[in-house]
């Protein structure tokens, strides 16, 4: 009887030194599914969402995995192993970080991207406009120039657009003017037309002061310009009168410089 005991106290120490493999097997399972946890969070998928939820669902189902059968027998043989081999765990692979990539300058590189384009396009419009009033023989009479405001047409009015004292365009100037008019069309930069004359007192019924002939006279041109497609919403005519000279009204040379009609094109 001592020696049966003895033998069936041996047969539940074997047992029993293999139920650990059981609870080996849960931990290792709940481990995995921790980490299954932490790397779905690491990343937002919707598709890796739905495979966590079924590998969640696998795991804590209470069912045995392929190959966990073996474990219940006592003694398991080498088709355990190939058993458990031939399971194979559809892993959560973590959604790999989508650079940020760019959608696009920013505005300040827009900007600067812009200004260089109209820089250039003032560059083209400077240069032809220089060779066709050299062609035309109005060289002395244009002057074209680029500065941070924009770029500006001088033209001197004396036998070129305006008889002394009159707001009505000479013959001579309508040609040029009418270029003019083609090279403002090539862009949609705002206009602006200022009229000047020198410091020599006009008294007249029609303009009894410089500054409403100046006036007259940037309207006079604005009106040739709209009437040769260039829009009236991007133009805006000033006249200043003797303000603003650019040369000493004590000459005539001086005074002459002065008798102008300054068109801008605006920088935007």
């Amino acid at each position: 009887m001592a020696r049966g005991r003895k033998r069936g106290g041996h047969g539940g120490g074997e047992e029993s030194e293999e139920r650990w493999l059981l609870t080996y097997a849960d931990m290792i399972t709940l481990l995995m599914a921790l980490f299954m946890v932490l790397f779905s969070i690491s990343s937002v998928n919707i598709s890796k969402y739905r495979t966590l939820q079924q590998s969640l669902r696998a795991a804590f189902s209470g069912s045995l995995l392929p190959g966990g059968h073996a474990l219940e027998q006592s003694g398991s043989s080498s088709s355990t192993s190939a058993t458990a081999q031939s399971f194979i765990v559809q892993t959560i692979v973590p959604a790999t970080p989508v650079l940020g990539t760019p959608k696009g300058s920013t505005p300040r590189q827009k900007a600067a991207q812009a200004a260089q384009v109209e820089q250039s396009h003032f560059i083209d419009l400077k240069a032809r406009l220089e060779a066709y009033a050299k062609a035309h023989g109005f060289a002395t009479q244009v002057q074209v120039t680029i500065n941070p405001q924009g770029l500006l047409v001088q033209l001197l009015t004396d036998r070129l657009l305006f008889d002394s004292g009159s707001a009505t365009l000479n013959p001579a100037g309508l040609p040029l003017l009418g270029e003019i008019a083609d090279l403002l069309n090539q862009a949609n930069n705002p206009i602006n037309v200022t009229g000047y004359t020198d410091s020599v007192p006009t008294d007249t019924p029609q303009f009894p002061s410089n500054l409403i002939l100046s006036s007259w006279r940037a309207d006079t041109v604005e009106n040739f310009l709209t009437a040769h497609a260039v829009s009236a919403l991007r133009i805006y005519a000033v006249g200043r009168g003797a303000l603003d000279p650019v040369a000493s009204n004590a000459t005539d040379a001086g005074r002459a410089l002065n008798r102008r009609v300054v068109i801008e094109l605006v920088r935007t």
